[in-house]
């Protein structure tokens, strides 16, 4: 193919574009009449005033106006020297800051068509150049057809979402849990009262209302709703329940918070409401955390001082290069020590928490952690008093394949206790998005246990499509609290739908 039709190809596009860009101008001038105000505007030939003769130009530099600085020079330049279809005002100025009239934007298109028609007329096409071209375009004129419909439809698709969205800042996320629990064996208390013997069903739905202002931060504010039978209650539950028992309740603001970033390695969290223990944390390092159907998988260390989650807080967030994260917070409890006469860190039940997380891309993470509680008779055999308690957190994922486990060593006025977990995993398997686990371990020793409850449980969480989640699980627990029947096994299905 010639060099001049290749020069003719390459000029179509440029005449296009401008074509765009002075089109666009002109219809930006009609639909904003206000800004006829400004000086550059009143230079603007009007269609009573008579015509003005333009003048073409051999070089760029014979505008005056036009500075090699300019935004815009190298594409003047090329339009002018390589296809000379430019043209200036008598007075050699280009005047590249106001509005075109359509007149001056037909003289500018026209001499740039001009040049290609000189072009391609001297080129001599040759014939298979000219059928290559035609065969190109029959042949994706499917495909361009489909494409334009595709955009039209794009774009009536984002004027409706423009026109009917919920809200500029704030996109609603939903998720509801259900749980279908099958105890195979009947678990009695150390006073001989039946704990659970029958199928049960425990749910709970969630709504957050997460907005942004800056794309940065994010305001939090959660409505959930809950029923059921506290099924696991010896064990700390279900992992995706609330821990009611046998009440449905209204809808309650569970999560209240806001969270920005302060520099480029900080962010802040102020909680109203909702946070505590690993709420604060970036990472808890076991993979069975959130998968698992047990509360067990969390781990319960975090908790085990005595929750405040309905408490006011404050968390800071810091990174430390790519692996390292420093995490702290602090909780005060909601309940009646927090009125106004005695203030937030006055609060009867108070926790703090501080983990070191390393978390790189390699197969090792791992934590440190310590929390401290006002609520030492939250443990067996503790007095009124406070909490201390030291964790280690470990992962050795190995790709498709990972090892994990956690210890916590609690001291307390009376007492101490430790408690640990471990588990073996496989993500992906036979799904993609899959994970299959086996854990166990003893949980703390709470108040009315003779000693550690155990707890083993093998689930394997199956995604549907990104809607729904199946996780299936079968559970084992010795609950240790001097029962006639402290051992049971469970069946349990959970559903969990995201929307």
């Amino acid at each position: 193919m010639s060099k001049l039709l290749w020069k003719a190809l390459l000029a179509a596009p440029a005449a296009a574009g401008a074509a765009f860009a002075v089109s666009s101008a002109a219809v930006a001038a009609e639909s904003a009449p206000e800004l006829a105000v400004s000086v550059d505007a009143l230079e603007q030939v009007s269609l009573t005033e008579e015509p003005v003769q333009l003048a073409q130009i051999t070089s760029v530099s014979e505008l005056t106006d036009v500075l090699p600085s300019d935004w815009a020079f190298q594409a003047l330049q090329s339009l002018v020297e390589n296809y000379g279809c430019i043209v200036g005002y008598p007075d050699r100025t280009f005047r590249g800051q106001r509005s075109m009239t359509r007149f001056e934007f037909a003289a500018g298109l026209n001499a740039c068509l001009d040049v290609i028609a000189v072009l391609i007329s001297q080129s001599g096409i040759n014939p298979d150049d000219l059928a290559a071209i035609r065969r190109l375009q029959e042949e994706f004129q499917a495909e361009l057809a489909t494409l334009r419909g595709r955009v039209d439809a794009l774009e009536a698709e984002t004027a409706t979402l423009r026109a009917q969205q919920f809200s500029t800042t704030t996109k609603l996320r939903g998720q509801a849990d259900m749980h279908l629990v099958v105890p195979f064996d009947t678990l009695n208390t150390g006073a001989g009262t039946i704990q659970e013997n029958s199928t049960s069903v425990e749910a709970r739905a969630r709504l957050n209302f997460d907005s942004s202002f800056t794309g940065d931060d994010r305001l939090r504010i959660r409505l959930q709703s809950a029923s059921g039978s506290n099924a696991l209650a010896p064990f700390g539950g279900l992992n995706n329940s609330s821990g009611t028992t046998n009440t449905i309740y209204d809808v309650v603001v569970d999560d209240f918070y806001y969270s920005f970033p302060l520099g480029n390695n900080i962010n802040i969290i102020l909680s109203a409401r909702g946070l505590q223990g690993d709420d604060w944390v970036t990472s808890t390092i076991v993979p069975f955390d959130g998968p698992s159907v047990a509360d067990a998988g969390g781990p319960q260390f975090y908790d085990a001082g005595g929750s405040t989650s309905n408490g006011a807080g404050v968390g800071v967030s810091f990174s430390l290069g790519e692996s390292f994260v420093i995490d702290a917070g602090y909780t005060a409890a909601n309940s009646g020590a927090t009125q106004p006469n005695v203030g937030l860190f006055s609060a009867a039940n108070q926790s703090y928490i501080a983990q070191l997380s390393f978390i790189p891309d390699g197969f090792f993470n791992a934590a440190f952690a310590y929390l401290h509680s006002d609520n030492s008779a939250n443990f067996q055999g503790g007095l009124a008093g406070a909490t201390n308690t030291y964790a280690g957190l470990v992962n050795f994922d190995f790709g498709n394949f990972f090892v994990a486990g956690h210890g916590a060593y609690t001291d307390f006025n009376g007492g101490n206790d430790f408690s640990w977990t471990a588990g073996v995993g496989f993500s992906d398997f036979l799904l993609e998005g899959s994970q299959l686990g086996v854990y166990g371990g003893e949980l703390p020793q709470l108040a009315g246990y003779t000693s550690n409850p155990w707890l083993i449980e093998g689930y394997y969480q199956i995604p549907f499509n990104q809607f729904l989640t199946i996780t299936p699980a079968i559970i084992y627990g010795d609950a240790n609290f001097g029962g006639p029947d402290d051992t049971a096994w469970w069946g349990v299905v959970r559903a969990t739908f995201r929307f």
